[in-house]
This record gives structure tokens, C-alpha cells and sequence, in this order.
């Protein structure tokens, strides 16, 4: 099943009324529920792979200094991790990072990498802006739905 098929189909059950919902794909079962508004639960089933007793992730709670820039401006948008798995902020060990704090970026522009299930995911950018804040450390574990970026946006 293709990541970005995922991606759409958490979206829009995080924005609908959808309490849940389920879809299968030859072998493979995808399972959303969402069960408040801070949580959001999801499991995959396939006969390849055997989940844990309950895959579930919520939301991390951001910083209160993040928070409260949020209060501030209302120009500032965080991006979101659409997956579980490991954020890395360059394509190589070696390589330079995709962007850094004070760069511009434009809709579409990739921001990062979240390795999951040894598929290395490009997180692209929603909205223009400027960079105000990174909020995940690089080679780190991150969760569904975790801030990874707070934007200034244009």
C-alpha cells in the first residue's frame, strides 16, 4: 500500500467525523480509529509482518515555549510527522541538512526524512514561510503526529 495512501487516509479521518475506519488490500488490513481528539490509533496487518498486541500513538504534547509562540502568532504552523519511524534532517550521513532554522521554504519543499520500515520518507513542506524552530533532534525516533517543524508562514 502506497505511504501517501496512508498519509490521505489518517488525514481524513483526524478531520471528519469518522470515529473509524478500515480498508484491506490483498493481505494487507489498515485500521484507523480515532478515539478524542488527541489521539489517534492505527493498526496494519499483514501475514508478512506480526503487530504488536496494539499499535497506538498520540499525539506528543509540545513545549510550553513552543506553545506559547503559538498563542502569539497565529502566522505559525507546525509540521507533522504523517508516520512512526526515524526522523533524519539530511539524505546521508554525510550530506548537509535539508534546511536549517532562518532558511525560507516554499509548499512542496522536502524538510526531512522519516525512515519507516527501511523506507525513507521525504516530509515536504505545506505551507511557505520561514523556519522558526526544528523540534525533533536528528536519528531519533518519532511518532504519528509529532511537531518536527514550527514555521513562520508567509
Amino acid at each position: 500500500m502506497d505511504v501517501n495512501l496512508l498519509k490521505r487516509l489518517i488525514k481524513m479521518v483526524e478531520n471528519s467525523g469518522i470515529a473509524e475506519f478500515s480498508v484491506q488490500e490483498g493481505d494487507l488490513k489498515v485500521k484507523i480509529s480515532k478515539n478524542s481528539k488527541t489521539a489517534m490509533h492505527h493498526e496494519i496487518y499483514s501475514p508478512h509482518i506480526q503487530p504488536p498486541h496494539n499499535v497506538a500513538t498520540s499525539s506528543v504534547p509540545v513545549a510550553a515555549t513552543e506553545k506559547e509562540l503559538m498563542e502569539k502568532s497565529t502566522n505559525l504552523y507546525e509540521i507533522k510527522s504523517p508516520i512512526v519511524g526515524t526522523f533524519y534532517r539530511a539524505p546521508a550521513p554525510d550530506a548537509d541538512p535539508y534546511i536549517q532554522i532562518g532558511d525560507t521554504v516554499s509548499e512542496g519543499t522536502v524538510l526531512c526524512i522519516v525512515e519507516a520500515m527501511k523506507l525513507m520518507n521525504e516530509i515536504e513542506s505545506d505551507v511557505s514561510g520561514k523556519i522558526i524552530k526544528i523540534l525533533a533532534e536528528n536519528a531519533t525516533p518519532v511518532e504519528y503526529n509529532q511537531p518536527l517543524f514550527l514555521i513562520e508562514k508567509n
